[in-house]
């Protein structure tokens, strides 16, 4: 390729560039900087409600029926209980997610719910809260739909905010290469006599890796009938996926004891950590569904217990509801938000968001630069 060539693809590169981190730095800033949030909600959520983790070490855990009454006394009528999430490894508080009664949904629309949460050695009620405006949930509307509410379109400009981060990176990477073909010196911190320069290019080399599996991976969750088909792995469906449907509201009354659905699903899957309990819900054949821990396997195993008559139905692997035909999303979904995964790769990921900011900022004021220079010949 001849030089004037050269440098004609370069400043389409640069242009295409330049286009992607000012046009859409309002929409991938906000982005980046909830999603390092995320990395560590957990934590996040104990500095900013203590409370809710302040359980006790004595005495171990109670039974269901237990959570269930206390929770129960806690909402009187405000809410009816769907689901009880235990601690894993014996730390933090049990989890009890209760839907809101009265609500009048509109279609498509989710519904609302309060959140309790127990001591899981007393039962006693630690906290409750409807945290639906919380800023840990705020967040992940944010990096997940942009707080869009039409369904399915902010999960959409959210994946192909991923696939321009990802052509960002890559005409970063070919503006960023050295001409002269020494790739060390372009290492340097002293690159250019600009500090807004270097940091561009120091924060743009270092994170371009992470920052490329990052975006990808987030476009595969926005995106999962093109990823699996791109991948080869689950079932194609003919035509979009349907939308996700309303969950029936849990049953006023069950038949079957929630401590007998525990015990007859433990039996189904002996030596599993259990990990939460979904109620029967108002549907033709209502059925306790359990899940626990599976060994070797990010997606839980699950049991289904017929509320009728305290039977097993239908144990699976499962990754939760059904939702994904495939082994690789949960994979996806764990390598994009850092959970259960080396500190080496939760402070990466944490960088990725940050780095956004940093780009954005300092090629901005790159661009005024040379917008300036421009003007000043002029």
């Amino acid at each position: 390729m001849t030089h004037p060539a050269i440098s004609r693809l370069r400043r389409l590169w640069r242009d295409v560039h330049l286009w992607i981190g000012v046009g859409l730095l309002v929409l991938l800033v906000p982005l980046g900087v909830s999603g390092a949030m995320l990395v560590w909600h957990d934590g996040l959520e104990q500095l900013l409600h203590p409370k809710r983790f302040a359980v006790s070490d004595i005495g171990p855990m109670r039974p269901a029926s237990a959570y269930l009454a206390a929770s129960r006394e806690a909402l009187v009528d405000r809410a009816s209980v769907s689901q009880i999430r235990l601690p894993q490894d014996g730390r933090g508080p049990v989890l009890v997610t209760a839907r809101i009664n009265g609500q009048r949904l509109k279609p498509a629309e989710r519904p609302q719910s309060l959140t309790v949460w127990l001591d899981p050695a007393t039962a006693r009620v630690l906290d409750v809260a409807n945290t639906r405006n919380e800023l840990i949930n705020i967040m992940h509307r944010l990096h997940g739909s942009l707080l869009i509410t039409t369904p399915g379109l902010g999960r959409k400009i959210v994946g192909w905010m991923g696939w321009a981060m990802t052509l960002s990176c890559l005409t970063g990477l070919w503006l960023w290469w050295p001409r002269n073909g020494k790739v060390l010196n372009g290492m340097r911190w002293r690159r250019t006599p600009s500090i807004f320069n270097n940091l561009h290019h120091m924060v743009g080399f270092w994170m371009l890796a992470p920052l490329l599996v990052v975006s990808l991976t987030g476009v595969y969750i926005s995106f999962p009938e093109t990823g699996r088909a791109l991948f080869g792995v689950g079932e194609r469906a003919a035509g979009p996926p349907p939308p996700r449907p309303v969950p029936a509201a849990p049953l006023v009354s069950q038949a079957t004891d929630i401590d007998r659905a525990v015990a007859v699903a433990s039996a189904a899957q002996p030596g599993l950590e259990l990990i939460s309990i979904s109620l029967p819900s108002q549907e033709r054949a209502p059925a306790w569904r359990l899940q626990f821990t599976a060994p070797g396997s990010d997606a839980p195993a699950i049991v289904l217990v017929a509320d009728s008559d305290g039977q097993v139905l239908k144990p699976r692997a499962g990754s939760g509801g059904g939702a994904t035909s495939d082994g690789l999303s949960p994979i996806m979904r764990k390598i994009h938000d850092a959970q259960k995964t080396p500190l080496i790769w939760q402070i990466l990921v944490f960088l990725t968001g940050v780095a956004p900011l940093l780009l954005g900022i300092s090629g901005t004021w790159m661009w005024l630069q040379r917008q300036f220079r421009r003007r000043k010949v002029a």
